[in-house]
């Protein structure tokens, strides 16, 4: 899952990302109201992270906007310990919630987590099944009869994407703003090398499942027997 921070104090927005990335979730962060809408609106975010006092664009008119544009992104926004105005104001314009800073990282994740709940996505820690195989995005784990072996975080990210998508077909350039980020300099070879790993995981695992190539479209995943 792909979380965004918009976020304008640097060390806080660092450490942010090193919390979020310690929990398997891939991060971006920009430090500024315009450009986290920007961001926003690619829609390849499953969660956004948003300070409500920002430069250029405060984190209110960003989600004003963010909602105006139809994005359903959740939204948990960050705020200072007295801003109940701004808190009842970004509730009332769809934010999903807000973490008055300080806060803990127990307090963080667990907001994080009730809000992808919300939205009906599959949390890391949760297992996603298609066919026979089973994939743990909490502890990177691919699980097929019984027997399992370990993705790196890319691995297991691709074929989350696959699995949540179900058997709709997934184009390369979605595969690369998902799990890169739409402004990424990631070339599609890329992309291929990591749906390979994946095959020879799962065809050693003796998978009834299968990641298919539709030519010029894309992958989806199909089960052969």
């Amino acid at each position: 899952m792909r979380i965004l921070i918009v976020e304008d104090e640097v060390h806080l927005a660092e450490a942010l990302s090193q919390i979020l990335k310690k929990h398997n979730y891939s991060v971006d962060i920009v430090h500024d109201g315009r450009s986290g809408l920007d961001n926003a609106l690619s829609g390849i975010y499953d969660l956004v992270l948003l300070d409500i006092m920002m430069p250029e664009l405060d984190g209110i008119s960003v989600l004003k906007e963010l909602r105006s544009e139809g994005n359903p992104t959740p939204v948990i926004l960050l705020t200072a310990k007295g801003e109940i105005s701004d808190k009842v104001t970004g509730l009332d314009y769809g934010a999903d919630d807000y973490i008055a800073k300080p806060f803990s990282t127990e307090e963080l994740m667990a907001r994080i987590r009730a809000a992808l709940r919300r939205k009906g996505e599959v949390l890391p820690e949760d297992t996603l099944k298609f066919g026979d195989i089973e994939l743990h995005p909490g502890n990177l784990k691919l699980t097929v009869k019984g027997k399992e072996m370990k993705l790196n975080l890319k691995e297991s990210e691709l074929l989350e994407l696959l699995m949540t998508r179900k058997q709709a077909v997934t184009s390369k350039e979605q595969i690369i703003e998902k799990l890169w980020g739409f402004d990424s300099e990631v070339e599609y070879n890329n992309v291929e090398v990591y749906i390979s790993f994946l095959r020879k995981k799962m065809t050693f695992l003796h998978s009834e499942v299968r990641i298919s190539t539709i030519r010029g479209v894309g992958y989806v995943l199909e089960v052969t027997s």
